[in-house]
Order: C-alpha cells, then structure tokens, then sequence
C-alpha cells in the first residue's frame, strides 16, 4: 500500500469551518512523487523554492518528509501560514506556478496537495469532502492516538539508534523519536483512526 494513498485524489480541499478559524492559521501538505533517479534535481529544485516560499507574506514553517530508500519515491512538503488568505496566495502566486511548471518532468504523479486550517488534514477520511469534525472531536482523537504512540516509540526508536551505533544523546534521541511519532501519525495512524472512528467524528 503506497505510504501516501490518503492524499493522492486530493488537488485542493479547503474546509468548511467558519471565518474566524482563518486566524488559526493555515496548512498545505504537498506530495510530490519523483520519478527513479531523478531526487538529486528534485532536491535542487527544493532549495530554489523554499527561500521564495519562505519569503512570501505570512510564512510560518516548512517541513520535509523525505521518501524512505528503497520503498518509496515521494516528498512530502508541509507548509504553514499565519492565515489561510496568505496561503492560498502563495499557492497560487506566478513564482510557485512557473516552478512547478518547471519540475513537473521530475513527477510521476502530479502536483498533489491539501490545504486546511489547522491539524483538519488529519480528519478527512474518505468520502468526508469538505466536512470536518468539531474541535474538541479532533482533540480527543489526536490525544488519544499520540499518547501510545509517546509511550511506546522511544522503547523502539531507543534501542535501534544504540544498535546503528548512534551515541546516547538525549537531544538526538529526541530528534529521532518525535519524527517517528509525526510519521506514523500522519501516514499510518490518523488515515486509519479517522476512517475507524468516522461515523462519531461527524455527528
């Protein structure tokens, strides 16, 4: 099952909240799926974009899942801004569209994203459309699923770093475990735990 199946159909999704969660903030997750032989210019394309995304009005954060060697050719790029109106901007600015237009040889897929406030990427099971649930719903779901994921990770990821010869370091450690939470609850957990709990999250 291809790591990224939740967010293949998704071109631009934007969520019916109201129009105040715009002060919330703002999300894009992006897959790009590269083409074999091809992450080294796809790689140098990353840095031409980044600065010019970085730079646009209302920039908040930029976050790069990279493809797992071996088992998968897609990026994931998460980027957040302070306003939904800012990121659509950028979404939609000529600078974005003539790049895209540009590293659209490396895909083999297109140029796949979703957009919405918040954390309300993670509750849009299939079928759910625009619809997403009530705060405190996505509250007790995100709480409930990363705390065993707390728990357990670092009695995983620990022994595997001593084993690859990865030093004891708190900070390091740390590093390790809380991507390997995000990981997992963003591609294993939260597509499955949604779609599980659907009928409750949307009543």
């Amino acid at each position: 099952m291809r790591l990224t199946e939740h967010f293949k159909d998704a071109k631009m999704t934007i969520d019916s909240a109201s129009k105040n969660s715009d002060d919330q903030g703002a999300t894009a997750v992006i897959t790009h799926r590269v083409r074999e032989g091809r992450l080294a210019d796809y790689e140098s394309w990353l840095n031409e974009i980044a600065p010019l995304c970085k730079g646009s009005p209302g920039h908040l954060d930029w976050h790069i899942v990279r493809p797992i060697p071996g088992l998968t050719e897609t990026y994931t790029v998460i980027i957040r801004f302070d306003t939904r109106a800012h990121l659509q901007e950028w979404m939609e600015s000529p600078a974005r569209a003539r790049l895209i237009e540009k590293v659209q040889p490396l895909f083999v897929t297109g140029d796949d994203f979703f957009i919405s406030s918040g954390l309300d990427f993670w509750f849009t099971p299939g079928g759910a459309k625009a619809k997403v649930p009530v705060r405190w719903k996505q509250c007790l779901v995100t709480w409930s699923a990363i705390y065993p994921l707390v728990l357990g990770a670092p009695l995983i990821v620990a022994p595997v770093l001593r084993h690859l010869g990865v030093p004891n370091n708190h900070f390091l450690t740390t590093f390790f475990v809380t991507g390997t939470v995000i990981f997992l609850m963003v591609y294993v957990v939260m597509p499955r735990y949604t779609n599980l709990i659907q009928r409750w999250l949307f009543t």
